[in-house]
């Protein structure tokens, strides 16, 4: 049984009545839904539709590759590990490879998947898949024409303290940072 099917037979379920399309944009789409809550009333959910995303704790001799770049919903310039979004029918390993090099000019000759996770599943359907590597060879960066970043490789200490100062703060990096503490103590991740 699907996923979705077997979410269908939960008490909580909320059963789509309507769904009206809001915005369609390059990246994400709105739509709002209204639902049967479970007590039998209607409720409206804002939901955004997104392709889903990759990105890649990419390890380089010790010290981690992030990029800093201008985020423009937090409004301030962001520390974060290589990442972007699937590109339609594409697998999340091969994205994550793409992505990877292209923001870094950094080639994975091997690649692991760590863990996929909701981003925002209050609002959110995006899922991101989070890569692991350690097998690197240069290659060229090939940044989008509207990208603008710069890229550089810190150690867990500078990592660490990147967040405690603020310029870490999204959940993708933060989670990278810490599942590489925990390897470096446990040996593995």
């Amino acid at each position: 049984m699907n996923e979705k099917k077997e979410a269908s037979f939960h008490p909580f379920y909320e059963r789509t009545v309507e769904s009206k399309p809001i915005f369609e944009g390059r990246m994400i789409s709105l739509q709002v839904d209204t639902v049967t809550l479970p007590n039998g009333e209607t409720a409206t959910r804002e939901i955004v539709r997104h392709p889903g995303a990759v990105a890649v704790l990419a390890l380089l001799d010790g010290r981690m590759l992030v990029v800093e770049q201008f985020r423009k919903p937090l409004e301030k310039v962001q520390v974060e590990i290589p990442a972007g979004k699937l590109d339609p029918g594409e697998q999340p390993e091969a994205a994550a490879i793409r992505e990877l090099e292209e923001e870094t000019g950094y080639r994975a000759r091997s690649i692991r998947h760590l863990h996929s996770f909701s981003t925002s599943p209050g609002f959110a359907e995006e899922v991101l898949h989070l890569y692991v590597t350690e097998d690197l060879e240069p290659g060229e960066a090939h940044l989008d024409e509207e990208e603008f970043l710069t890229c550089e490789a810190v150690t867990l200490e500078q990592a660490l303290a990147y967040i405690a100062e603020g310029r870490i703060c999204d959940a993708k990096t933060l989670l990278a940072v810490y599942a590489w503490r925990l390897r470096e103590l446990t040996g593995s991740f």
